[in-house]
């Protein structure tokens, strides 16, 4: 009895040491699976990191760069303003447009300057330019001060169209597949519309917030006012963001889709690839067009609501 128990001790304690010498050994490293979600999803997510092309292996492709961290204290919270990937490509894409239109204006003067008119590049730019200005925009702005506008909506649309474009290159990001991105945008363009409301109507630009119709009894006119007029302040909300919600969900569902298709080859294995990898290719040469209609909706929506607080006195 005595060494029975002295057997089971021992294996006991042998059988508790065994998984604690397992756990004392080193963990192996951890293999980064190479995925349709890991080459999909950094054009849609952001991060502290920004990818640049590199060739390290056969199968990796990419180096990582880590973006500094900023943290300031405020209050009790800790907030770091350092720059993130969107933010670094926001900036990219506004020295772009600066850089292209800018080219542009001094290829058109230096044209114009030796054969009279404009060529290449910069004249197909500006028959773009004039038809969105004279066709498009200036319709919807209205007269009398209408024409100030433009630059801000051209602005949008050039700005949105590079943002977009740069979420379809290798190592790019597309910004605006981020709702902080689209509603900084949306309430900028809020900004611009309610003060386009208060030059052009004066003090008739509460009338855009309180509703009082003049021409009912007042009888009509208070109970009217009390239901009315909180409609009237919604109103005015869901216009930012509508912008807000339809150019990020337009921008994210085309990368999605393409994740979804490409993800059914590792499901079902590579028989699928033939019907996926040319539906995948169809959305993305669609994403591109998606690029700039979402840029022309946007920039057009801006035009259409500033021309709807301009002639909210008619």
């Amino acid at each position: 009895m005595k060494y029975r128990s002295l057997v089971l001790a021992l294996i006991t304690a042998f059988a508790v040491a065994l998984p604690s010498a397992s756990a004392q050994e080193p963990a192996a490293p951890l293999q980064k699976t190479i995925g349709p979600a890991a080459i999909i999803m950094p054009h849609i997510t952001d991060s502290k990191k920004i990818e640049l092309p590199c060739v390290k292996s056969f199968a990796e492709w990419g180096c990582e760069f880590t973006l500094p961290t900023w943290n300031v204290r405020i209050g009790k919270w800790t907030i770091d303003f350092g720059p993130t990937k969107h933010v670094v490509w926001l900036l990219i894409a506004a020295i772009c447009v600066a850089l292209v239109v800018g080219f542009a204006a001094r290829a058109h003067v230096r044209s114009t300057q030796r054969i009279g008119r404009p060529r290449g590049f910069a004249a197909g730019l500006e028959a773009v330019m004039l038809y969105l200005r004279k066709d498009v925009f200036l319709p919807v702005l209205g007269g009398h001060g209408g024409e100030r506008y433009i630059p801000f909506v051209l602005s949008l649309f050039f700005f949105i169209l590079f943002c977009n474009l740069f979420g379809l290159v290798p190592y790019g990001s597309t910004p605006t597949g981020n709702i902080s991105v689209t509603a900084t945008l949306a309430i900028i363009t809020f900004i611009v519309v309610e003060i386009a409301g208060m030059k052009a109507l004066g003090r008739d630009y509460i009338s855009t917030i309180l509703y009082w119709p003049h021409d009912m009894p007042i009888y009509l006119r208070l109970p009217l006012s009390v239901i009315m007029t909180p409609v009237e302040i919604i109103g005015k909300f869901t216009k930012p963001f509508a912008l807000t919600i339809r150019l990020f969900a337009n921008m994210i569902a085309g990368h999605v889709i393409i994740l979804a298709l490409i993800g059914l080859i590792f499901l079902f294995g590579w028989f699928i690839a033939i019907a996926a990898v040319p539906m995948a290719l169809f959305i993305m040469f669609l994403e591109i067009l998606v690029a700039f209609i979402q840029a022309f909706v946007f920039s057009l929506l801006a035009a259409v609501f500033i021309g709807q607080i301009r002639a909210a006195h008619h």
